[in-house]
């Protein structure tokens, strides 16, 4: 019987190590945008520090339309996190769009002490339960993940808690601060699919070349001088 096993074993053609396919999607039709509106018109005469005691940039103009898709690129401590802060800060005042923002410390938003499912419930509803349940699943949760604290998930795993919210929020603009970092190889092109297919825009800071190159259409760099459209 071993050596049947074997020829066995033999002969099983071993599946190589991949993604699955999900079945869920960043935002909906109802998350597009108007291809000739006016996402944001951003001007900034000085970018400083947070205490205010260096310039780290002047003369900041930005102006996104419709379902763009833009990184802001630069050498580290140039200020593309406080510019992008900026940002979510005026757009969240906005009644004629949903956005939201996923910071580089996802702490500043994600409760820890909560489960996946709690955080993302917003109705206690049981079908509202399974609806998340299964989301989390397409994003290769496991039914132990769910149920532990978010503090002793891993940074992808926390990191698709923050994007399944954004859709679920049914947002149209998507701010992401450094969004792909904490994803694996298996992961990463999933999460660049989803954001690429996101019918709303999309602003962001990234280091990662495949996510600037899969994700964006145009591309910035943030300098002293404000922000340079590279290719312009």
């Amino acid at each position: 019987m071993e050596r049947r096993f074997e020829k066995e074993d033999e002969n099983m053609t071993e599946m190589p190590e991949q993604e699955e396919a999900i079945f869920f999607k960043m935002g909906d039709k109802d998350s597009s945008i108007p291809a000739g509106k006016t996402v944001i018109e951003y001007t900034l005469a000085k970018l400083t520090t947070r205490d205010e005691k260096r310039i780290l940039a002047e003369d900041i103009n930005l102006k996104i339309r419709g379902s763009e898709k833009i990184c802001i690129i630069g050498a580290n401590g140039v200020g593309k996190t406080t510019l992008l802060r900026k940002i979510a800060e005026e757009l969240s005042q906005r009644d004629d769009i949903k956005a939201e923002y996923m910071p580089q410390n996802y702490e500043e938003i994600l409760d820890l002490d909560m489960t996946p499912v709690d955080f993302l419930d917003k109705s206690g509803d049981k079908e509202e339960r399974t609806r998340i349940r299964t989301y989390l699943g397409s994003l290769k949760y496991t039914p132990d993940e769910m149920e532990h604290p978010i503090r002793e998930l891993s940074g992808g795993q926390k990191a698709k808690v923050l994007l399944l919210r954004m859709s679920l929020s049914g947002a149209n603009v998507l701010i992401l601060d450094e969004p792909t970092r904490n994803f694996s190889p298996l992961s990463g092109p999933v999460i660049r699919k989803m954001l690429r297919e996101f019918p709303g825009a999309v602003i962001s800071i990234s280091h990662d070349r495949k996510y600037i190159e899969e994700v964006c259409d145009k591309i910035y760099q943030l300098n002293p001088n404000g922000l340079q459209l590279i290719g312009d």
